[in-house]
């Protein structure tokens, strides 16, 4: 009997652990996708938003709440993101749990004349999955 109060008072206080100490959120991933060989616009691509993410969140970047990681899908590391996460070609993408933000056109569209409206996509995009 001592054994069965013992053991259910040791249930009830491990769920109330776990209940006050949620497991933690998802980082905010920032990738960008490319191939080996690269042009002017891929490599400004690159560029441009990874110094976004760094110049506009450095603490959540610091905490590693938030990161930037380019990818090179000719590489094994590389095939293996690029297939969890379906894709197949140069591409920008925002991460957060379930959410999907694809900037790709975006990227390419700024990257070379206009980085400031990039940086402005990314801002829009990340802020929007941090609500």
């Amino acid at each position: 009997m001592k054994k069965s109060i013992l053991f259910i008072l040791t249930a009830i206080f491990a769920a109330g652990v776990f209940a006050a100490n949620p497991a933690p959120t998802a980082k905010i991933e920032v990738y960008y996708f490319h191939f080996t060989r690269r042009c002017t616009t891929c490599n400004n691509v690159e560029k441009v938003s990874k110094e976004a993410v760094q110049t506009l969140y450095p603490e959540k970047v610091k905490r590693g709440d938030i990161f930037f990681k380019s990818v090179n899908l000719d590489e094994k590391e590389g095939e293996a993101i690029g297939a969890k996460y379906k894709i197949e070609g140069q591409t920008l993408i925002v991460i957060y749990g379930d959410k999907r933000t694809d900037l790709t056109d975006k990227g390419f569209l700024y990257a070379n004349d206009s980085p400031d409206k990039l940086k402005a996509e990314i801002k829009k995009a990340v802020d929007g999955m941090m609500k």
